[in-house]
This record gives structure tokens, C-alpha cells and sequence, in this order.
């Protein structure tokens, strides 16, 4: 389980998370909603360890990750920008992280091919990622996330740059691939449509706290 207790953060002299508590349970998808400069993607950013609160604390299955760095905690984080490496084919983009970790670079590779014959981009997998469409794009990005096998998947605006018939497809797409591999994720977005598509339960982030929606 993912908790959040009690987290601050100001922004610009002002409360911008002001005792925020959120708990997430093993395998479930949250999403949390607001209008821009809500705080949303400052709290997904403290819940990856790339910004930290001014108090409260961050805790995963009962240890206080508060302090421990991000390559630690074993959470991967999904812009909307989809943050693909250009200089990298599709393989070696989605191989990157086990690389990382010191796995052998054709192990590695060999992982990342079997991984994109499951996403259906099997035949793209010696391609620039900048020819790929927006949704093939989309798909490596999720696959980099999921090969490391993350405990918790972090969504920031995911779709937010797709056309709405590739985001309606892909929401469904996402959400089976994540209950399929039985991880938390949090779904950062300001569409409740999307929300719904992906998430068991909501929140909306309105001055500094959450707010139940479902």
C-alpha cells in the first residue's frame, strides 16, 4: 500500500498541499483531478522522490520512503510528453531501465523484444521513436514503465496530447496491461472522463486538499 500523510508544499508563498492524506491500496488505480496549477503533478513529483514536502511523509507497505532517493523506491513515472530517448530505437528505449540496473545489454534487449511483441510492436522495434504515431509512442512509453516492473506506476496527464478516438482506445488499453500486472498506479489528469475509464476511486485536489469524488 501507498500512503501519503499529511504532506505540505507551498508554491509562491501560499499552501499549494496543505495536509494532504492519501492512501492507495496494492493493485488499485486512484486518480487525482484539478485545474491546472491544482498541485497535482507537484504531488505525484513527491510521491516519485523527485521533489520532496516540507512535511509530512511518504510511506510504501509500512517503511517511510520519505528521504529515500527516487531510483530507489521503484516507481516509474509517465509524462505526457512520453520522455522517449530520440537517439535510442524502439528496443533499446524500452531495454533502458533493466540496463540501468546493470542487466547485460542483450539480456536486456531480448527482454525489451519479447515485451514489445505483447504491445503489438514487434515489427517497430528497430525504429527511431520519432516516426512512430502518437499511440505507438504512447505504447513504448508504457512498456519502458512496465518492464522493470514497478511497484507503483505514476501517470501524469498521459493522454493529454492525443487525439480524443487514440485517447478513448488507449485508456482501456492501459488500464487491462496495469490490472494485468497487478500494480498500484496513480492517475494524474483534469478529465473525469478519463478518470473513470482508468481509476476505481478519485479525488479532486481543491485548495491544497483532496476531495472524494467517487
Amino acid at each position: 500500500m501507498l500512503e501519503l500523510r499529511d504532506i505540505h508544499k507551498q508554491w509562491d508563498h501560499r499552501p499549494l498541499l496543505d495536509g494532504v492524506n492519501l492512501s492507495v491500496p496494492g493493485g488499485g488505480t486512484v486518480a487525482l483531478l484539478g485545474g491546472s496549477g491544482s498541485g497535482k503533478s507537484t504531488l505525484l513529483k513527491i510521491v516519485a522522490g523527485l521533489e520532496a514536502p516540507e512535511s509530512g511523509s511518504v510511506w510504501f507497505d509500512g517503511v517511510d520512503i520519505t528521504a529515500m532517493p527516487p531510483e530507489r523506491r521503484g516507481f516509474a513515472l509517465m509524462f505526457q510528453d512520453f520522455a522517449l530517448f530520440p537517439h535510442l530505437n524502439v528496443r533499446d528505449n524500452v531495454a533502458f531501465g533493466l540496463v540501468e540496473r546493470r542487466m547485460p545489454r542483450a539480456e536486456a534487449r531480448e527482454r525489451a523484444q519479447a515485451m514489445l511483441d505483447r504491445f503489438g510492436l514487434a515489427n517497430r522495434s528497430d525504429s527511431r521513436v520519432w516516426t512512430l504515431s502518437g499511440g505507438e509512442q504512447q505504447r513504448v512509453a508504457l512498456a519502458r514503465a512496465l518492464i522493470t516492473q514497478p511497484r507503483t506506476l505514476l501517470l501524469d496527464e498521459p493522454f493529454s496530447a492525443l487525439d480524443a478516438l487514440l485517447r478513448e482506445q488507449l485508456r482501456a488499453e492501459f488500464r487491462e496491461r496495469i490490472t494485468a500486472a497487478g500494480m498500484t498506479a496513480i492517475l494524474v489528469t483534469h478529465d473525469e472522463q478519463e478518470a473513470r475509464a482508468m481509476a476505481q476511486r478519485a479525488w479532486a485536489l481543491r485548495e491544497g486538499r483532496l476531495v472524494l469524488l467517487w
